[in-house]
């Protein structure tokens, strides 16, 4: 019996900067929450198309699962919650702001 179809987005890379993005309704974002949550296997696979046909923009697009947190999507596996939370070095992207004395 084929595994039920789980609630998806579509993760990919920004091709010029390589940042981790989201797909959404209306475009990209570098932030997971904002991502258009896919619960039907059929639309997800034409939102993957259509991501995977934007190749100025974005390289190595796919489906990653998630849970939900009430209507917000948070990872469901371990590489994908590295992945939103930025690079594991602190010196320069997401993490920035981490490394800075607060005021």
């Amino acid at each position: 019996m084929p595994k039920p179809f789980t609630p998806k987005i579509v993760t990919a890379n920004a091709l010029l900067e390589g940042d981790v993005i989201y797909q959404t309704l209306t475009g990209w974002s570098r932030r997971i929450e904002e991502a258009e949550v896919l619960t039907d296997e059929a639309h997800a696979d034409l939102r993957l198309i259509e991501a995977s046909a934007q190749t100025r923009e974005v390289i190595g697009a796919y489906l990653a699962e998630v849970e939900l947190d009430g209507s917000r999507p948070r990872p469901a596996h371990f590489r994908e919650a590295f992945r939103a939370r930025g690079p594991s070095n602190y010196a320069h992207g997401k993490q920035q702001s981490k490394t800075q004395p607060r005021t």
